[in-house]
């Protein structure tokens, strides 16, 4: 997202900051007289913004505030709301995953498809089948508990997909490469399967596509952007979030977890969006205002 929207093709939602960022962690040093009873200066928070959070400050929702245990550092707080909430929205509101189902996650390797990974599992989804581009990030997500990885430089991952589920296709797919994938995809799915589209990182437009799958197999295909939803919405995602996901994770319930990659000094961000573009990342890139 933030790449994206440094090359000026994702802009932040009307009226909103145009600095990059939607997500931190921090310290309350200040709060609207109508909430002063719910926050109290000092108290550690986390939370997800609709833009601005390459910041020393951020405004942010009281109901869109997260509070952040002692015992967890800034840099998971920071790394936990947009990917969290944006693989449990695409898992669970746009495609119903359900125990027992089959789902393809690309971009595996991603920290939303770690967080979808680990949602899944703990779903208990029966196949957990994900794409990535090196040997190494196949080792990782099997690590995090894919049961399947295709890499997708040497193998055409619709091929394996239909090996893996014996023909059957798969119920569930998160996808974010679009256009590049988009006949695979539907050949990928089982009958009554949904897929929800995060991105078009292989182009948005499809220049020849037979539709005829969606309608034999009664397909369902949804986009959906967590940025442009409303602030009822996201209120809504994120308390049912921190209910199933986050407290959990604070309270070493689950085997759930964030997953840092690097860390960088945000006089180094240049260096973190170049490391990000590289394709090695496996998991967040976090910056720490220093």
């Amino acid at each position: 997202m933030d790449i994206l929207q440094r090359q000026g093709f994702y802009g932040p939602p009307a009226g909103e900051s145009t600095i990059l960022g939607v997500e931190f962690s921090g310290t309350v040093v200040s709060v609207g007289s109508d909430v002063f009873s719910e926050w109290q200066i000092g108290e550690r928070v986390f939370g997800l913004v609709y833009g601005g959070a390459y910041s020393e400050y951020v405004v942010i929702e009281a109901a869109m505030a997260a509070r952040l245990p002692n015992k967890i550092s800034y840099a998971i707080g920071a790394a936990l709301p947009e990917v969290w909430l944006t693989a449990f929205q695409a898992l669970f509101w746009n495609c119903s995953l359900v125990t027992g189902e089959d789902v393809l996650i690309h971009a595996g390797a991603s920290a939303v498809g770690i967080a979808a990974i680990q949602l899944a599992k703990n779903a208990g989804a029966r196949r957990i089948i994900v794409t990535v581009s090196s040997q190494e990030k196949i080792e990782f997500c099997t690590s995090l508990g894919a049961t399947h990885a295709i890499n997708y430089k040497s193998d055409d991952f619709k091929t394996k997909v239909a090996e893996f589920t014996e023909d059957r296709g798969v119920d569930v797919i998160v996808d974010f490469i679009g256009a590049n994938y988009w006949d695979s995809n539907l050949a990928s799915l089982a009958f009554d399967g949904r897929m929800v589209m995060l991105g078009f990182l292989g182009g948005p437009v499809v220049n020849s596509s037979n539709l005829g799958p969606i309608l034999r197999k009664r397909l369902t295909v949804r986009g959906s952007a967590l940025r442009s939803r409303s602030l009822a919405y996201q209120i809504k995602l994120k308390q049912q979030v921190e209910q199933e996901v986050f407290k959990p994770i604070f309270e070493g319930k689950t085997d759930m977890r964030a997953i840092i990659d690097r860390e960088f000094s945000w006089k180094e961000i240049s260096e973190a969006h170049r490391y990000l573009e590289s394709d090695k990342s496996k998991g967040k890139i976090v910056i720490t205002v220093d």
